[in-house]
C-alpha cells in the first residue's frame, strides 16, 4: 500500500516539474518524494543544497504578508540561502 502511494506521489512530482525542465534545460533537478515532516526533510536536504525555494501562498491578509510553518522552519534553520517565492 505505501509503495503505490509513493508511486503516485513520485509520478506526480515528475508530471508537475516537466513543463519546467522543458524551459530550463541548463538547471539541474533532483526529485525526491518522501514521507513525514516536509520541514525537516528540507533542512536535512538544506545541507547538500546551493539554495532552497520554498513557495508561498499569495493571500490578501489586512495584517501583513504571512508564511506557513515549514516556510518559517526552513527560514530558520537552513544551512543554504533560501528563496520563498509566491504563488497562487
Amino acid at each position: 500500500m505505501h509503495r503505490a502511494v509513493a508511486d503516485q506521489q513520485a509520478a506526480a512530482l515528475a508530471k508537475t516539474l516537466s513543463p519546467w525542465r522543458a524551459e530550463f534545460e541548463d538547471v539541474d533537478v533532483v526529485e525526491e518524494s518522501f514521507g513525514g515532516s516536509p520541514s525537516i526533510r528540507l533542512i536535512d536536504a538544506s545541507r547538500e543544497a546551493s539554495l532552497v525555494v520554498v513557495g508561498r501562498r499569495v493571500r490578501r491578509n489586512p495584517f501583513g504578508i504571512r508564511i506557513g510553518s515549514i516556510t518559517h522552519a526552513v527560514l530558520h534553520h537552513s544551512a543554504a540561502p533560501v528563496a520563498v517565492v509566491a504563488h497562487d
